[in-house]
């Protein structure tokens, strides 16, 4: 393989220009192009990879794109090894290697040599992700994986469970377990709504029930309310005002912000880019005035939803664990009201992870205790967080709240940081 120094390497999240810059880079120095993208290896995958077709590759050639069936396994080591190959084929022809793509863990093993032999794969590590998934679902290893690897996590459905172990063992076997951090619980980002405007939703096939579980189309709901549509144009005559979905202030509240995000994602069709805000931002920044005052707290908001009725509030966004840590904790009032509140989940949504950050031994200590088995249990069981390693899917009754979904698959990354900080002083 060519010293690094001789490898260009540009890496960043999808749809960040990595391509056109790749290209360009590769016209100007005589260069060829590696894809370093854990998808972009296989063959039929060309949309849904973002796979650069023949146009955008401009003449110049590109290597390790589109060139495996997808039933193949294909493990870092593989990619080390192909790609050393390819650098070590283009330096000898006197041209310069550039290797692009966002596969963080593929561009740091090759550039830094990490040890991918096959004698390196520690079966007891798949064994234990293995049993966590067993025993918890998929949740709570993909909203992992989207914390230590975010662009993997992306690229990967959470039904497919054996790519985020794979991907999971990966990090893990080479980066250790994480240490510094610790998602200790989880919660999805849902809509609540009340039962006539849910069945209007459903007429409308805005949303949808399926075994009880009821889901809300948001490409479908966007453009209900991009277009200013009334509630009476969707039979709810006793509605005053065009559809919205109540929400609490972006720049003040994390549920907000989420929901902000979320929309982000929707209005792009994928998870909101920076190349994306151009268009994306205007809208949101209508969708978000046309809500009016909103609340900084949302506890605050979600009491007001339970407490004034579906004339003040018919459709709000919040959290799945303040709904069941309701009906725990106010048993009586939540008798007297579940039959009019519906828990509507966004396909897709996003997780509001709750990190805990160690900075020393006292702080690791501190997140191994919340991770004990019987604080999960109690965070499940009193608050309606899913958590991290109790198995807590599986005893949805006991909340009496109907609609609840036993697992939450359809989960997107929110859009990153730098991302974030633009939508939240736009609707500011």
């Amino acid at each position: 393989m060519a010293d690094k120094a001789d490898i260009i390497v540009i890496c960043g999240p999808t749809a960040t220009g990595k391509t056109a810059l790749s290209v360009a880079l590769a016209k100007l120095l005589d260069g060829e192009v590696v894809s370093a993208d854990s998808m972009q290896i296989y063959k039929g995958l060309r949309v849904g990879t973002a796979q650069a077709t023949p146009e955008e590759m401009k003449g110049v050639p590109h290597h390790l794109v589109g060139f495996l069936p997808p039933e193949e396994r294909f493990s870092v080591a593989d990619y080390v090894r192909h790609a050393g190959e390819c650098i070590a084929q283009i330096t000898a022809r006197g041209r310069v290697p550039i290797v692009a793509g966002g596969t963080g863990l593929y561009i740091s093993s090759l550039v830094n040599g990490i040890d991918f032999t096959p004698d390196k794969a520690d079966p007891a590590v798949r064994a234990r992700l293995e049993t966590e998934l067993t025993e918890q679902g998929i949740g709570p290893l993909y909203a992992r994986l989207q914390q230590v690897d975010p662009e993997c996590a992306a690229k990967l459905h959470p039904n497919n469970h054996g790519r985020v172990l794979r991907a999971l063992e990966l990090y893990e076997q080479n980066f250790g377990a994480p240490q510094a951090s610790e998602i200790i619980f989880n919660t999805p980002i849902v809509l609540y709504t009340h039962a006539t405007v849910a069945d209007a939703l459903k007429a409308q096939n805005i949303a949808q029930e399926s075994g009880g579980i009821t889901t809300v189309d948001m490409e479908a709901l966007t453009e209900l309310i991009e277009s200013g549509t009334e509630w009476a144009d969707i039979g709810l005559p006793a509605l005053y005002g065009t559809v919205s979905v109540g929400t609490t202030d972006p720049a003040k509240s994390n549920s907000g912000n989420m929901f902000a995000g979320l929309l982000a994602n929707t209005l792009a069709g994928g998870v909101a880019a920076e190349e994306d805000l151009p268009a994306v931002l205007p809208r949101l920044q209508t969708i978000f005035q046309r809500l009016g005052y909103m609340e900084s707290s949302s506890s605050d908001l979600f009491d007001q939803f339970l407490k004034t009725g579906m004339g003040a509030k018919p459709l709000i966004a919040g959290y799945e664990s303040q709904l069941l840590e309701f009906a725990v904790q106010e048993p009586d009032t939540w008798a007297q009201i579940q039959e009019d509140i519906v828990i509507l989940y966004p396909t897709p949504t996003v997780w509001s992870s709750h990190v805990y950050i160690a900075l020393d031994e006292a702080g690791a200590a501190g997140a191994q205790a919340l991770l004990d088995e019987d604080i999960q249990r109690l965070a499940w069981e009193r608050h309606g967080f899913r958590t991290g390693v109790y198995d807590a899917p599986t005893d949805i009754a006991q909340f009496g709240v109907s609609g609840i979904a036993e697992e939450v698959t359809q989960v997107v990354s929110m859009p990153s940081a730098d991302v974030m900080e633009q939508i939240i002083e736009a609707l500011s």
